[in-house]
């Protein structure tokens, strides 16, 4: 594994890859790696023949008072995992790298970045879509590899690559989840043991509402108070909606298209998301173009 931290470093190592014939595969990442990213990592490496993995916390994405001073960081275990997965190249830039003296230009997503997370986080996706941005052109993937825990950033980015032709294919990743349910975030590190029980109510109602689903509920309004009721055990939700799994635009009536539900809530001081995809043809929610 190649370990480099300048662009220009990063493009010498890919040009000797692409000249071998590579395709490449990139999972950008805030590290404190995790089994979520290492199932990432996994496809792909199944559908590329060399993969690029970055580790930036950026902190353009973080508004006042969020956790960007304390958000988990392990950069030894993180290059141990890179390296237990068969990356090719970890890129480990600074912020001075990513962000030289006077940096002034942002990519503005729109309106798909306004709702559910966006209401609640103003710039966060200017600052995810800029930085996912400043990757693509340098790293020049063939295919990038995102979490459907992060859908609505997943939305963004999807948006934002049609937009602006980006040569790249998204591919999105089922979430993945402890034995228990609960969705695999560098955030639960954060958590108590009791705090870590009541996260639990996130998923439960989740899992409650697809199974509702399955079993025919077609209501909105039903289906999202099926996913709200156990949420009492968190100290505050911010949001519990369903909504067009690709557009993200809140459904009324009755679900008739593939959908998501979608939550955030604060555990303690721990702030949670999470989401289960629902697709009333039944033959799954496909994204992204990958």
């Amino acid at each position: 594994m190649r370990v480099v931290r300048s662009v220009a470093e990063l493009r010498i190592a890919l040009k000797a890859l692409r000249e071998e014939g590579h395709r490449l595969g990139f999972v950008p990442t805030m590290g404190f790696l995790h089994e979520g990213h290492a199932t990432l990592i996994q496809h792909s490496r199944q559908r590329c023949g060399a993969t690029v993995v970055s580790i930036f916390v950026n902190p353009t994405q973080f508004g006042p008072g969020e956790d960007l001073a304390t958000y988990p960081r392990d950069l030894e275990g993180d290059q141990s995992l890179c390296l237990r997965m068969g990356v090719d190249v970890l890129f480990l830039p600074d912020a001075s790298e990513m962000y030289p003296s006077h940096f002034q230009t942002s990519i503005e997503p729109g309106p798909i970045a306004e709702p559910l997370c966006g209401r609640f986080r103003p710039g966060h996706f200017r600052g995810v879509a800029t930085v996912v941005g400043k990757f693509f052109n340098m790293v020049q993937p063939d295919l990038a590899f995102f979490g459907q825990k992060d859908l609505q950033q997943c939305a963004v980015i999807r948006r934002m690559v049609r937009d602006l032709n980006l040569p790249v294919d998204v591919v999105v990743v089922p979430t993945v989840r402890e034995k228990d349910g609960l969705a695999l975030s560098s955030r639960n590190a954060y958590l108590s043991p009791q705090e870590r029980t009541r996260a639990l109510s996130i998923s439960q109602g989740l899992f409650a509402m697809e199974a509702a689903f399955k079993d025919g509920e077609r209501s909105v309004d039903m289906l999202t108070a099926i996913a709200f009721d156990p949420l009492h055990l968190v100290d505050q939700v911010q949001y519990c909606e369903l909504v067009d799994a690709l557009t993200l635009d809140a459904l009324s009536g009755d679900v008739d298209r593939p959908a998501a539900v979608c939550v955030a809530a604060y555990v303690g001081k721990t702030r949670l998301i999470d989401n289960i995809l629902l697709n009333p043809s039944g033959d799954g929610v496909m994204f992204g173009n990958g």
